[in-house]
């Protein structure tokens, strides 16, 4: 059954915050956004809160997903969960806020690449190398 809208104009329309997190697709559940929102890794207004809190346009939120922040203007509210592309109008994010995430991102990927694999599983030759390196110790 489809949600009513409320039919006062003068009522601003919102919803719950777990579920515009779910629907602008920063979560993969509403419970992975609940446990973020508990856990103080969404703060609205500058502020901690509840998952039942309600949001309308022109809400600011600042979340949190290491290593990564976004802080972000709500600009639209949708009860359904779309598309990336569609998601992504529901919100505006500030200058600095992508600025520093693109700083992360650069930082991140040079680690890897300067890390030569270091965390990843041996591969067929280097096991067999470990394998018999261990055979040879009394």
């Amino acid at each position: 059954m489809p949600r009513k809208e409320p039919q006062n104009p003068a009522v601003e329309p919102s919803m719950r915050l777990d579920k515009w997190l779910w629907a602008a697709r920063f979560f993969k559940t509403r419970q992975q956004a609940i446990e973020a929102i508990n856990g103080g890794k969404v703060h609205v207004n500058g502020q901690r809160t509840k998952p039942g809190k309600s949001i309308s346009t022109g809400t600011r939120l600042v979340i949190t997903k290491e290593p990564y922040v976004w802080e972000i203007d709500v600009t639209r509210l949708d009860h359904q969960r779309r598309s990336a592309e569609l998601a992504a109008t529901l919100y505006d994010e500030l200058a600095d806020s992508i600025a520093k995430r693109v700083v992360e991102i650069e930082k991140r990927r040079e680690e890897r690449e300067q890390g030569g694999g270091l965390d990843q599983r041996p591969n067929k030759r280097e096991r067999r190398l470990i394998h018999r390196f261990k055979r040879l110790e009394p």
